[in-house]
């Protein structure tokens, strides 16, 4: 298996919040440097693009379920 699989399979939406949070403490905390804050931010916004993918497949998922139990009321 390769790492992007393996990141993929122990992705977590939670873990994921908590690391955007803590790497946007450390930007505005001002202590770093300029490129670890480009770097960091650059993370921050991969790690932000993951969550809502996530959130989207699960709203779609949400909206056929819905629509099914809709469908069986009508039935």
């Amino acid at each position: 298996m390769n790492k992007e699989k393996e990141e993929a399979n122990n992705w977590n939406y939670e873990e994921s919040v908590k690391e955007i949070e803590k790497i946007i403490e450390q930007i505005e905390s001002g202590e770093l440097p300029l490129e670890q804050v480009f770097e960091n931010f650059a993370l921050a916004v991969k790690k932000i693009n993951q969550c809502e993918k996530f959130l989207d497949r699960g709203k779609e998922k949400m909206s056929l379920l819905i629509e099914t139990l809709a469908e069986e009321e009508t039935i």
